[in-house]
């Protein structure tokens, strides 16, 4: 054996497992491919475009029928709730069932990797973990923004005309409709990142789909029928994501709901706290 051969380090040998060094640009790219190679990604995006539009339109077409129907009861019409902030939310109210289908990609972007056993050859490239944990962070936040944005846009476009055959106000640059479409999209990115954290920790995408229905359904559920008992679970309930999230979509001051500064706080710790303790378990943990 050479000098050489001795001296040379073990980790610049060839072949040796982490030798190359992987940008962060590289595993980007890699996790996009990997994305959107997948056929159940489009479907499952197709599905929440479906979802949102066909709620919207459904929701739209309902409100004004009712509407119509209580025009010579103004007692009953005034039941419902200011006629803007209900028209506003026409494009955005099919995010309570949409949240679920691309939270569930969200939840499949890591635990797939466990799943499939592809998790050893992806750490292998990139020993560290932290840039692909990242970079699929980065993907699920712009994927899952871009899906949400799109959708309520469609889903505008769909119940315009409709509410317009009802008399009803949905007008593209008011405030309650812009509040309900950005606040919209990030309630959206806060599911799809909390997917993305329980899909790490848990590594079953069974599992990781349950904890997140249990969470933004089952729960608020669950406390809204022991309040009743229990007074104070009537205020936890409002730090909850599904709560804090929909509060930032209403109008200040609404009812039961936080203030926007204290709701954008509580859906800010429920981005940060989950992604930070995946981060750091999947790093200290075996694969």
């Amino acid at each position: 054996m050479s000098t050489e051969t001795m001296k040379r380090p073990r980790s610049a040998a060839p072949g040796a497992a982490g030798a190359g060094k992987l940008s962060f640009h590289g595993v980007l790219r890699s996790e996009f491919i990997k994305f959107f190679s997948l056929p159940s990604t489009m479907i499952l995006i197709l599905a929440t475009l479906v979802v949102m539009v066909g709620f919207s339109a459904l929701g739209a077409w309902g409100i004004g029928r009712s509407m119509a129907m209580f025009a010579s009861n103004p007692e009953m019409a005034a039941q419902m709730g200011d006629v803007n902030e209900l028209s506003a939310s026409l494009p955005a109210s099919g995010l309570v069932f949409a949240q679920l289908i691309i939270g569930a990609l969200a939840v499949m972007v890591m635990s797939s990797e466990f799943a499939t056993g592809s998790a050893r050859s992806t750490f292998v490239a990139a020993p560290t973990r932290q840039p692909v944990f990242w970079a699929k962070m980065l993907l699920v936040t712009v994927v899952s923004a871009v899906v949400a944005l799109a959708s309520i846009l469609l889903a505008y476009l769909m119940a315009k005309p409709i509410a317009e055959n009802y008399k009803l106000p949905l007008d593209f640059a008011s405030e309650a409709f812009q509040r309900n479409l950005w606040f919209g999209v990030l309630y959206v990115v806060m599911v799809s990142l909390i997917g993305l954290a329980l899909g790490t920790l848990l590594k079953n995408s069974a599992g990781g789909i349950v904890v997140l229905a249990a969470l933004f359904f089952v729960l608020p559920i669950a406390i809204g029928g022991l309040s009743g008992i229990i007074s104070w679970l009537a205020d936890a309930a409002r730090f909850l994501p599904d709560s804090a999230g929909s509060a930032l979509m209403k109008m200040p001051g609404a009812a039961n709901a936080l203030e926007p500064l204290a709701a954008g706080l509580v859906v800010g710790a429920w981005i940060v706290v989950p992604l930070a303790a995946a981060a750091v378990l999947l790093q200290r943990r075996d694969i």
